[in-house]
């Protein structure tokens, strides 16, 4: 298993609000794409992934139509 930092952000769906949910963490998980199915199960989940430059993880979610972004750098 790999143990990453992971942060889960939670964007606010008001108007003139810049505010976000954000979450800090570590886990250790096998396959980052299994543990956000099991994370999301049950709802409409669409995902985009990007690679930043230093290896970190980056995936923009839609959620039941909330707008979500979870980040895993490996440690």
């Amino acid at each position: 298993m790999k143990c990453y930092e992971t942060v889960w952000e939670i964007f606010n769906q008001c108007p003139n609000n810049q505010m976000r949910d954000v979450f800090i963490d570590e886990i250790e998980i096998e396959d980052i794409e299994a543990f956000l199915r099991n994370k999301f199960k049950g709802k409409d989940v669409s995902w985009e992934k990007t690679a930043q430059p230093d290896g970190t993880m980056v995936y923009d979610i839609v959620a039941s139509g909330i707008w979500q972004r979870y980040s895993f750098t490996e440690l």
